[in-house]
């Protein structure tokens, strides 16, 4: 932390995954004092492999770190250079093949790493662990300030806080004032996900090449999107299945009573979902030795605010989404960017936080809700069977970010709080 412009105020992070940490980091950076809270006893990200597009690509670079997660991820160079599209039936008809520029290549890598390559650029005395927050009030002392809680039995006192603990937030339902789960809904999708070795893809006949860049399989209400990490010897696997009927509107439809949301997945399970598919997918399941079966969720409705006060919310604990536009991550690390500079203006201070945290209300809900609604349009593309796939990533890869930071901080300055 640049220490010869430290703020004179502190925030605290709810959630020490990659979206918390990436902002933990970026305020930092900006002289911000920040502490991050986690539930579990160290940083910890659930789930195989993450996908992130060239916008988190640029955010990663500005922030300094790209190459530490680019060596975690054990590929020489941004691995996602293409994106095809191909049908799940027999034959695998190419439907569209889109090799992409260098400035629109990603990198595929396992969550664990990316995390992992985050963690040492944070002060660990920042870190605290076992810390599951369950309330935020103002503090009796100074009604300016906030007393988070935790399920310890422990306090803390900050200026700011940040959720940043994902779709199940605690921190959304102080921001709401209404519980949890009231903008949760099932997405009627299920995702079955799973590590392959390449090796053993080849080894088995596998005709389709999947380690340049990202493939989708596509067919009727279902579809299954590959692409390689850890330097292409694996290949991460997302396997989807949607209820296309129609007669169940998101929102409507309920898991069973007790119910998990992430629970293993036999692999007959999995096998039998794709029994129509061509010869390519068979080979490709078959060699799966362990998958996981996610009940995707979202946020839903969607919030009519992400932030209360000087409470603020961040990625999917303010607008988690379908994964079908590989942007979710992508859009958590926007909002940590967008606001680490707002509250990282010179400006800024502990009197005009929640005129600055409006404005990044103001600035970052339209831009993600506009992906949130894209990624639904993308996922009915891909299982409507189509081969209307001219649909491309340009909302999501070549946003002017720093044009939104420019217009937040003129907006201030026009209103007289910078």
């Amino acid at each position: 932390m640049d220490t010869s412009r430290t703020k004179d105020f502190r925030v605290a992070i709810v959630g020490g995954g990659v979206c918390g940490l990436t902002c933990a980091i970026a305020l930092a950076k900006k002289g911000v004092p920040v502490d991050v809270f986690e539930s579990a006893g160290e940083f910890l990200e659930i789930g195989a492999g993450v996908g992130l597009g060239p916008n988190s690509v640029r955010i990663l670079r500005g922030l300094g770190v790209f190459e530490d997660v680019l060596a975690k991820s054990t590929d020489p160079d941004l691995n996602m250079n293409a994106f095809r599209f191909i049908s799940g039936y027999e034959g695998h008809e190419v439907l569209y093949d889109n090799p992409l520029p260098k400035e629109d290549c990603g990198i595929g890598i396992l969550r664990f790493a990316f995390l992992n390559a985050l963690v040492g650029h944070f002060d660990k005395s920042k870190a605290h662990f076992h810390k599951r927050c369950t309330n935020v009030t103002p503090s009796a002392q100074n009604p300016s300030r906030l007393v988070l809680a935790f399920a310890d039995g422990t306090t803390y006192e900050a200026d700011l806080v940040i959720g940043a603990d994902g779709i199940r937030s605690s921190v959304r339902s102080i921001v709401t004032g209404r519980p949890s789960d009231a903008n949760l809904s099932f997405s009627n999708t299920i995702a079955y996900r799973a590590l392959v070795s390449w090796d053993q893809l080849k080894d088995k006949g596998l005709k389709t090449d999947l380690t340049k860049g990202m493939t989708c399989f596509a067919g009727k209400g279902r579809h299954i999107i590959v692409y390689p990490i850890n330097g292409g010897k694996t290949i991460n696997v997302v396997a989807f299945v949607t209820n296309m009927d129609g007669d169940i509107p998101v929102g409507n439809g309920k898991l069973p009573l007790g119910a998990q949301w992430v629970c293993d997945a036999p692999k007959d399970e999995l096998l039998s979902k794709y029994e129509e598919f061509g010869s390519d997918i068979k080979t490709l399941l078959s060699c799966v030795r362990k998958s996981s079966k996610w009940s995707i969720h979202i946020v839903y409705p969607p919030l009519e605010s992400y932030v209360n006060g000087r409470i603020a919310l961040v990625g999917d604990s303010a607008h988690a989404m379908r994964t079908h536009l590989g942007a979710g991550a992508g859009q958590g690390l926007e909002d940590g960017y967008v606001l680490s500079h707002l509250l990282g203006h010179p400006s800024a201070n502990a009197n005009n936080l929640e005129q600055v945290l409006q404005v990044y209300d103001g600035v970052r809900r339209p831009r993600a809700q506009e992906i949130w609604e894209r990624t639904a349009r993308t996922g009915e593309i891909y299982e409507g069977f189509t081969k209307d796939l001219t649909y491309n990533w340009e909302c999501v890869w070549h946003h002017d970010l720093d044009g939104d930071i420019q217009a937040a901080v003129k907006q201030l300055e026009e209103a007289g709080v910078f």
